[in-house]
């Protein structure tokens, strides 16, 4: 991956200042992070920061800030394309006493370069093997996500993908968790800006077409005996299998903190849907520490990056103070 882009020479404006501070944040979840993949990018500065016992987010809009203190904290959802970074580093987490378990995106859009900085997907296979021996299947969920049609991708070339990456990971999952593409204003405009010729036009599912490939996804999950649900959608395919999914997942996290009385008694009393999330989404509360515009994947496709120019001046700031409190400098 060449990330020159994002290590220029030229002075950065900072980003922070003004707007105040929120009410800290104690929280007993931790996402890390749906807003940027902080496994891939940055582990370091994560593991600085729960050696520190919190991390501040800004808010996007007003630039107020808000702490988020890790003291109550019992596990920590991880989601990243390439986790390999923070691999090193579970060791250490594992002897603070924290639990996790990860979001592991694993898509095939080589060919078209709609994940432009993320590694092969060779490596990314090997990788996912790799956390799942160390983790254990149960905590590492495979994500085909977003799919995407295109104008070289139809349903029969996306569900051939699907079908020869699971042939190979099934057994170090337990899961598989995958979502719809919606075009919203701000992926389109990225898709535009992207310069990928591929890229037009990518075009949302049909009705028929989400019934032909989950029919399909259904069918080869069963295969490898593995679970499958949709992520904040609303169409029912209970009847190919699919459920709906819950990614900060009580049940799981039920499982992975059994001998937990702390959090079994927050999950008992707590466990409600999170606000802060979609209509569609089933997620129990959680706080995220991650920023958008920080993540340097740079997909055409992500929500989660405004204004890909801001990424790169948010990257370089970073690098120049990688010891901040926060990744909204």
């Amino acid at each position: 991956m060449n990330l020159s882009d994002f290590s220029g020479s030229a002075a950065v404006k900072s980003l922070a200042g003004g707007g105040g501070e929120y009410p800290p944040l104690r929280p007993k979840i931790l996402s890390v992070s749906r807003t940027t993949d902080i496994p891939a990018f940055y582990p370091e500065w994560f593991i600085s920061r729960l050696n520190a016992g919190y991390s501040v987010k800004v808010n996007p809009y007003n630039r107020r800030r808000r702490r988020i203190v890790y003291d109550d904290a019992g596990l920590i959802v991880f989601w990243s394309k390439n986790p390999s970074p923070l691999i090193p580093y579970l060791r250490e987490i594992d002897r603070k006493g924290l639990r996790y378990y990860f979001q592991f995106t694993l898509n095939d859009y080589d060919r078209e370069g709609f994940e432009r900085n993320v590694p092969p997907l060779s490596e990314r296979i090997e990788t996912f093997k790799m956390l799942s021996e160390v983790c254990g299947p149960e905590k590492v969920i495979w994500r085909f996500d977003p799919l995407i049609l295109s104008d070289t991708i139809s349903v029969e070339t996306l569900t051939g993908r699907i079908e020869s990456i699971g042939e190979e990971i099934h057994p170090y999952t337990e899961k598989l968790v995958f979502s719809f593409i919606d075009l919203y204003k701000t992926v389109e405009r990225n898709i535009k800006n992207s310069g990928i010729k591929a890229a037009k036009p990518v075009r949302e599912f049909s009705y028929d077409e989400v019934i032909e490939i989950s029919e399909e996804i259904g069918r080869f999950a069963g295969k490898w005996g593995i679970k499958c649900a949709t992520c904040g959608e609303d169409y029912e395919l209970r009847d190919f299998g699919i459920d709906k999914n819950r990614c900060v997942d009580p049940d799981l996290i039920s499982r992975i903190c059994a001998d937990d009385p702390d959090m079994v008694r927050y999950l008992a009393r707590h466990a409600k849907k999170d606000k802060g999330q979609r209509p569609a989404c089933g997620c129990i509360e959680s706080a995220d520490v991650g920023c958008y515009n920080t993540c340097p994947h740079l997909c055409a496709y992500c929500y989660a990056n405004r204004f890909p120019e801001k990424v790169k001046v948010n990257y370089r700031a970073f690098r120049k103070n990688p010891d901040s409190e926060t990744l909204c400098l």
